[in-house]
């Protein structure tokens, strides 16, 4: 494959997710397979102002494809958003002999590379690496089919305490500006009523949701929530206004908070990762840059990083009325 690249970083940066780790070792044994260079750098953007890097090869990545997290740590940049802070990332890469990167993250990261790229025509491609499955341009990002496998085990757990205590139990899973998490796996588990960012069901239907439960003699109820949904402030103040509407509910709140980012990979996650970087590295040496590699019908495809960054995932439609459909 004829290319002008000898050597590439990969980094991670952002919110850490399951499947990040068997990205990191497709990207550099893809470059081992090309016989060109790998450097993994440390701490996201940061770690690429101050020069933390490392030369990867097909050894050094062995035994992580099953691990959670990300072995080349992450970290947010404030400086790599200044002029100043960018110039000293260029010059260490410039160093190293770095001739283009993979971004592993949100959009957030993407948004730094696309500008990185513009000031400095630097190649770049990136990963979508972030549980909440709200990037554009892929039908799945790594983590959050793990993600999802995680919350449906929790609240499996949950509903056997809700069964035997005749309890509503209100579960908060991530999800600051999608549903995807909430919805999917509020379907998965048998969630009685699902509230997300997307659709503002409002306070009187909960309740109107919750007496019919009642009626039809449902002696327990999970209601799953975005923690991005506008329903109410918090979880904790729903709560108040379903006791204080419905005194016939022992009400209890569940927030599972960063337990969905942790564990290992799901074996979707694992395969997606291992595609998506070996699409990355060979996009770079046929030649092109300021893409995401995504996934759309099975198919790895590539979104330029504008569309992924300004785009908007969508929530499946017909989900919402299958949901309203299995909860009766």
């Amino acid at each position: 494959m004829p290319n002008k690249i000898r050597k590439i970083g990969v980094l991670t940066s952002g919110g850490d997710s399951p499947g990040m780790n068997a990205a990191i070792r497709s990207v550099v044994r893809t470059c081992a397979f090309h016989n060109i260079g790998c450097v993994g750098i440390y701490r996201g953007y940061q770690g690429m102002i101050e020069g933390d890097f490392k030369e990867m090869g097909p050894r050094s990545v062995n035994n992580i494809i099953n691990k959670g997290g990300t072995i080349l740590k992450s970290a947010r940049s404030m400086e790599f958003k200044t002029p100043e802070g960018r110039k000293k990332a260029y010059d260490n890469l410039v160093k190293a002999e770095i001739d283009a990167f993979v971004v592993i993250g949100g959009d957030g990261s993407f948004t730094g590379a696309l500008l990185f790229n513009s000031e400095y025509n630097f190649p770049v491609i990136g990963i979508p690496g972030t549980i909440d499955n709200d990037i554009f341009g892929t039908s799945h990002t790594l983590g959050y089919d793990t993600a999802l496998n995680t919350v449906v085990e929790v609240i499996d757990k949950i509903r056997d305490t809700a069964s035997s205590h005749n309890r509503l139990f209100l579960v908060e899973v991530m999800g600051r500006d999608a549903g995807h998490i909430a919805l999917n796996a509020g379907i998965g588990a048998g969630a009685e009523e699902i509230l997300i960012p997307e659709e503002d069901m409002g306070l009187d239907r909960l309740l109107d949701s919750l007496k019919k439960s009642k009626a039809a003699g449902k002696s327990s109820s999970i209601v799953v929530i975005a923690e991005g949904d506008k329903i109410g402030k918090s979880v904790f103040e729903l709560k108040d206004y379903v006791e204080s509407n419905l005194p016939e509910y022992d009400v209890r709140v569940s927030v599972l908070g960063h337990m969905q980012r942790g564990g290992s990979p799901s074996c979707f996650d694992r395969v997606l990762a291992s595609r998506l970087g070996v699409k990355a590295v060979e996009s770079l040496l046929e030649g092109k840059s300021n893409f995401m590699a995504g996934i759309n019908q099975d198919k790895i495809t590539l979104t330029p990083l504008e569309q992924a960054i300004k785009g908007h995932s969508e929530i499946d439609t017909e989900l919402l009325r299958v949901s309203d459909i299995v909860s009766i």
